[in-house]
């Protein structure tokens, strides 16, 4: 398997990790953000949406981490990313959604390019937009972890799933954004358990080639 990532993107780190949790060879191949090369005619030719990132297996081209991450947990179902109850699984998905959905999108380049080029914000403006989007996420992100009767070291239970795969990367960008992350002790708590994986220390930003 290739896929096209760029070491900051939140999308392209969660499926990093998504990979490295299931125990999968890639290649990676860079598409430097900060210079458009995701714009270039050559990619838009392998993702049409000309966003990071894109996996490519075979004669097949994925794209969108939700729908590449699914993917992977129906093809390569050992290790699981979801819990077997569906209920369990359910919730996992809803945690997994609330940064995909709902503090992800927000805070994406495209979003704070707009920002910055067409309405003048500067850089403090820009983390105070991040800020607004990431904090009510992360109130509901720890009161739900926290309203399950399962404990563990993770977002559910023993392992890491699906929602770690998510919040890790969002945590990342609130730190690059300012975020003081001290009203969120088990976040933190989680983020440092997942970090004491090899999975995730190879998918952290600051380890990727394309990240000097």
């Amino acid at each position: 398997m290739k896929i096209y990532d760029f070491f900051r993107s939140g999308s392209s780190h969660r499926l990093r990790i998504a990979l490295n949790l299931k125990g999968l060879a890639y290649e990676q191949v860079p598409v430097n953000l900060r210079t458009e090369e995701h714009l270039r005619a050559d990619y838009a030719r392998i993702n049409p949406q000309q966003m990071v990132p894109a996996l490519v297996d075979g004669d097949h081209v994925l794209v969108q981490s939700p729908a590449i991450i699914e993917w992977l947990e129906e093809r390569f179902p050992s290790p699981p990313l979801l819990p077997a109850d569906p209920y369990d699984r359910a919730h996992v998905r809803a945690l997994a959604a609330l940064v995909g959905c709902d503090i992800h999108p927000l805070n994406n380049r495209r979003v704070l390019e707009r920002l910055r080029k067409r309405f003048g914000a500067d850089e403090a403006t820009v983390a105070e937009w991040c800020g607004l989007w990431i904090r009510p996420g992360f109130d509901a992100y720890q009161a739900l972890v926290s309203s399950r009767a399962e404990t563990g070291p993770y977002s559910f239970g023993l392992r890491p799933t699906l929602a770690d795969a998510y919040l890790v990367p969002q945590m990342e960008s609130a730190r690059r954004f300012g975020v003081d992350l001290a009203a969120w002790p088990r976040l933190v708590q989680i983020e440092e358990e997942c970090g004491r994986l090899e999975a995730f220390q190879r998918a952290a930003p600051a380890r990727q080639a394309d990240a000097s």
